[in-house]
């Protein structure tokens, strides 16, 4: 009696092993309950941008947070560069999104058709002069970006150099070859300017302008940031550059001292936009609706006093206090169309002084 019990005991528990087992390989073969398999299901989406490496990291632990199974893998350079480099592959588009790049070289894009429409969720929130005016939109906004000049504020005191307050005031004598400038042919920020000069002058005496401005450049630079970071060294007493670098400078406490000049600043909206490719990820749009969210435009905010999506975020300390009424009259259209007519007559007048090329 004790032999048969015990081998129904054995029995039982050989059975039931079976059926643990064949349970648990059943669970594995589940998507829905296997966490391996759920991590096979992550889908990489590639975006172009031009925003600066030192916001990009902290603009994505939020869509990281939220979406942990969507990688994103960044290709970044100023706005010239991955405007060439977007429209280069036009017929074999490589990015899936245009994240925070210049609206001008977006309006470009979609005159090549590279662009495919998309309303993002909370698009309503966004305001009407920083997106596209077609429904669905082609581009949507996220902030704005002004020339300001970067002025250091030892170098210039070691040098005798009054601190300019406008754009006329870099055409002085005192400041020959005291000045660095974003070269427009490679940064966004360097053709906002020379834009804005010749919207702000007309293009007959905009063009004296910058031949004028021209006798005091030192060197002209494959970057909207590195003019203020040469001026924050030492390296140059004054460079031509944008607000959040200057502002960003100064409250790191370099001697840094952001001039928004008196005639207006230059400006363009950093925005995003949906690649139009043969097959569409859904995770892009997923990035694109994160990407005006409530969330992320209070820490665009945080770096720029314009910003698409309202916030109560406030201005950041050095930035005017009237920050649209700082702004030229821009036709974005006309910085568009005309690009590539200004670049070209940019370089063959002032392309002498450029940075070599890394």
């Amino acid at each position: 009696m004790k032999k048969t019990l015990r081998r129904f005991i054995a029995n039982f528990i050989s059975a039931l092993m079976v059926v643990i087992l064949v349970a648990s390989c059943t669970a594995s073969n589940n998507p829905g309950t296997n966490t391996t398999n759920n991590n096979s299901a992550t889908e990489t989406i590639t975006v172009y941008t031009a925003l600066e490496d030192d916001q990009i990291g902290k603009y994505l632990e939020s869509f990281k947070q939220e979406q942990p199974n969507i990688n994103v893998n960044i290709v970044r350079d100023s706005t010239g560069i991955i405007t060439a480099k977007f429209l280069a592959e036009k017929d074999n588009p490589q990015a899936d999104v245009i994240w925070g790049t210049a609206a001008s070289s977006l309006l470009i894009a979609d005159q090549q058709g590279l662009l495919e429409p998309y309303a993002p969720k909370g698009l309503e929130k966004v305001r009407e002069d920083f997106r596209d005016t077609k429904n669905p939109p082609h581009w949507v906004g996220i902030d704005a970006w002004m020339s300001a000049f970067c002025v250091n504020t030892i170098e210039s005191e070691q040098e005798n150099l009054p601190i300019p307050t406008s754009w006329e005031d870099l055409t002085k004598p005192i400041y020959q070859g005291k000045i660095v400038m974003s070269n427009p042919a490679s940064s966004g920020t360097g053709y906002l300017s020379v834009a804005a000069i010749l919207q702000l002058k007309g293009e007959e005496k905009g063009w004296q302008y910058l031949d004028a401005l021209h006798n005091n450049i030192a060197q002209y630079m494959h970057s909207g940031s590195k003019p203020c970071k040469v001026a924050g060294a030492g390296e140059y007493p004054i460079g031509v550059s944008f607000g959040y670098r200057a502002v960003k400078q100064m409250n790191g406490g370099e001697p840094i001292k952001p001039v928004f000049p008196q005639e207006g600043s230059g400006w363009d909206i950093e925005a995003n936009a949906l690649v139009k490719k043969s097959e569409i990820k859904p995770a892009a749009k997923v990035f694109l609706d994160w990407a005006i969210s409530q969330q992320i435009s209070e820490q665009y905010a945080a770096n720029f006093p314009l910003t698409a999506v309202k916030t109560d975020i406030e201005i950041p300390k050095g930035f005017p206090q009237d920050p649209f009424g700082q702004l030229i009259k821009n036709d974005f259209q006309w910085m568009a169309k005309n690009r590539a007519g200004i670049l070209e007559e940019w370089t063959k007048r002032y392309d002498g002084k450029s940075e070599p090329k890394s």
